[in-house]
């Protein structure tokens, strides 16, 4: 009797668990056929945030991104925050931890932020390092029995801000794979941004989140939100901060709105893709009324979590039936979260299309709507193109049947992964 309770109690807590994701996952439907241009104060506002003018953004790539942050931070007068899902010892970790400590030692602020469970590799020792030459440093949902509840919610936005006034986000963690120019399979490919304007105040905001959360400290004053003066022409939004306060979560939203919103191009470069049913429809929608849906990915043979592109794969046959043209990048770990649409608007951050980071991750995105980002973006997945195999219906439908079993078991992980 006693052992018939417990499985009542867990199928009663597995169907609560099941209800509120399905909650979180409604099916997304737009009834307009206005471009993408007409409709963007509806998509600033549907995803939770504010169109913020007069920004200036430069894309990073590659190892260029630990060079433009070093530049910033020895710069730095008032204040270092930067937060990290991967935080991992190495050259990459001295060289940003040697400049926040002689920062920190001449009275700036710094502040570490890194997630628990995917900086695993930071050491005691480094942590200590840093903490002795006056650098705050703390580690998110780091496992103690009050954030039970909370576990499975991992920090993994990338996120840099100096002294309130420059701001960078993206794809790029700090670890010795990302230093590199991806020119073989050990040098990640990736893609950040530099911000300056108004909008650095909101990526500000954005970090106070979960520092607050862990510390309880509320920074203030001139040396963290200052005042900002128009630094360039661009406009940006931006989606996505913690999922666990809106349902759907805002990331979720963004994504789908815009794929929905196309009506020339959707290309996306994405490490781990796994959309749900719901997305796959709204992408063979896209191909139905005329536009060109391509999607990138790393192959499952370069990729740090083989098991996810084993994943990626079961829903490949879906996509390719509804005309989505997939690529698969050859030679390494493609790790830019990059999605453009019809050249007019592109989304740069830290999330990836799958359940994780659409509905459990703390995660940051750019929303940007401009032509020349976008054309540039657009470029990049082009070039890109020359180091990827497009994968045909016919081929994968004659992958092997351990193939087959692989990705089968993978996806049914799709929620831990």
């Amino acid at each position: 009797m006693l052992i018939a309770a417990l499985f009542v109690v867990i199928a009663f807590l597995l169907f609560v668990i099941w209800s509120q994701r399905r909650y979180r996952e409604p099916r997304f439907v737009i009834r307009t056929d206005a471009e993408l241009d007409a409709l963007l104060p509806s998509l600033v506002g549907l995803t939770r945030g504010s169109l913020i003018e007069g920004n200036a953004v430069e894309l990073i790539e590659n190892g260029a991104y630990f060079d433009a942050v070093a530049d910033e931070m020895r710069a730095a007068r008032g204040s270092i925050h930067f937060e990290t899902y991967i935080w991992e010892d190495g050259e990459a970790s001295r060289r940003l931890a040697d400049i926040m400590i002689e920062r920190a030692r001449a009275g700036v602020e710094v502040r570490l932020l890194v997630d628990a469970f995917g900086s695993k590799g930071f050491s005691e020792a480094e942590e200590r390092r840093l903490v002795d030459g006056r650098c705050r440093v703390r580690r998110f949902h780091d496992g103690r029995l009050k954030q039970i509840g909370h576990h499975n919610e991992r920090d993994h936005r990338k996120v840099c801000v100096v002294d309130g006034r420059v701001a960078f986000i993206g794809g790029h963690c700090v670890k010795d794979a990302w230093l590199g120019d991806a020119e073989d399979a050990s040098q990640y490919r990736d893609i950040s941004i530099r911000l300056r304007g108004p909008a650095v105040q909101t990526v500000q905001g954005v970090f106070s989140e979960n520092w607050i959360e862990e510390t309880g400290e509320l920074f203030v004053g001139d040396g963290v939100f200052p005042k900002l003066e128009p630094a360039g022409d661009v406009a940006l939004h931006f989606a996505g901060v913690k999922p666990s306060g809106s349902s759907p979560p805002t990331m979720n939203v963004l994504y789908h709105l815009v794929i929905c919103m196309a009506r020339r191009r959707i290309y996306i470069q994405n490490p781990y893709f796994l959309p749900g049913k719901n997305a796959i429809e709204a992408l063979g929608a896209a191909v139905e009324r005329g536009v060109d849906v391509r999607i990138m990915v790393p192959a499952a043979t370069v990729s740090d979590l083989p098991l996810v592109q084993h994943a990626a794969h079961r829903n490949f046959r879906a996509l390719l039936e509804r005309g989505v043209r997939l690529f698969e990048y050859q030679q390494t770990l493609l790790h830019q979260k990059v999605m453009t649409i019809d050249g007019v608007w592109c989304s740069i951050g830290s999330a990836n299309f799958d359940e994780r980071s659409l509905g459990i991750n703390d995660e940051i995105a750019a929303g940007i709507p401009n032509r020349a980002l976008a054309r540039r973006l657009e470029e990049i997945f082009l070039a890109d193109a020359q180091h990827a195999v497009e994968v045909e219906l016919s081929d994968w439908e004659r992958r092997g049947f351990w193939h087959r079993c692989k990705d089968e078991a993978a996806y049914s992980l799709k929620y831990q992964l």
